[in-house]
């Protein structure tokens, strides 16, 4: 009888950050227990000497679980890197807020033992795809956990965005930009234009202007079953789309943005006494009273 491949855990870790190379070891620590192999980030400043270190595309596309040592940003990073291959990824929290990162870093043995055993839940992550049209040739596309938002530069005036939702007029946006934001992203950029707070796992896109000019252009809250469509309608301004706030395009007018709920997720690994409510009074300070 052939014997069963041992599992590989992957490292993606947050760059120049040095509390990630002490979890690694202790990581390590645990997969050579546990005759687990282990892949690591080769950007960590200490690589345990046990491991297998190598990019981090690398490391995602040859691990069975991944494990990341950082905050959002370095999950939203990851996210890219896994879509589709429907990877768990369990996030231990080294950065500020930790919407994403649900582990602190004492429980990161623990949760590496519910790993194991198979005694662990995963949520399901809706993810946005979007193109960017150009006399109708496609110029850029890609798929995103948070948002995508179309901004104007630093000495722009107003800018001007068509919006469909189908075949169907919404309005045109007048203002700084707007954003099309996931549920996950409803607390990142989304939340500080305005815009909702959206319950993980809600079959839901919003749309969020940006310091609109016509203060009547309120978010809006769609279901995820719509296609957005988005035309620039401004001349001689510089206007930016960004994808999850980590990859850029530079629009010109005439550009056509589609946007459509994703086929790809990101499966992220969760306590299980996960309490979505607690950490968003955690992080955004909600007294009660």
């Amino acid at each position: 009888m052939a014997q069963k491949p041992a599992m590989r855990l992957g490292i993606i870790a947050k760059p120049n950050e040095p509390r990630a190379s002490t979890v690694a070891g202790t990581i390590a620590e645990w997969t050579e227990r546990h005759g687990v192999t282990l892949l690591v980030d080769n950007s960590l400043s200490v690589v345990p000497p046990s491991s297998n270190p190598a990019p981090q595309e690398e490391v995602a596309a040859s691990s069975d679980m991944l494990v990341v040592l950082g905050g959002d940003g370095t999950m939203i990073g990851a996210a890219r890197l896994v879509s589709g291959r429907g990877t768990p990824v369990l996030g231990i929290n080294l950065g500020w807020l930790g919407y994403l990162t649900e582990f602190a870093v004492e429980e990161t043995v623990l949760a590496l033992d519910h790993l194991l055993s198979g005694d662990y839940e995963t949520e399901r992550r809706m993810m946005l795809d979007w193109e960017c049209l150009r006399n109708d040739v496609r110029v850029g596309a890609e798929t995103v956990l948070n948002d995508v938002a179309i901004n104007r530069s630093a000495l722009s005036r107003v800018i001007a965005i068509d919006c469909w939702i189908g075949n169907r007029a919404v309005t045109t946006y007048r203002g700084d930009g707007l954003i099309v934001a996931t549920p996950t992203g409803s607390t990142a950029y989304n939340l500080s234009a305005g815009g909702p707070i959206v319950y993980p796992g809600t079959e839901a896109i919003c749309l969020a202007p940006i310091c609109p000019h016509t203060l009547t252009n309120r978010p809006i809250v769609l279901p995820d079953t719509v296609e957005v469509s988005l035309r620039i309608d401004t001349r001689e301004q510089e206007v930016m789309l960004t994808s999850d706030g980590q990859t850029g395009l530079p629009l010109v007018t005439g550009d056509v943005i589609k946007l459509r709920k994703s086929r790809k997720t990101f499966n992220t690994v969760l306590p299980r006494d996960r309490d979505y409510f607690q950490i968003l009074r955690d992080k955004l300070k909600w007294s009660g009273s």
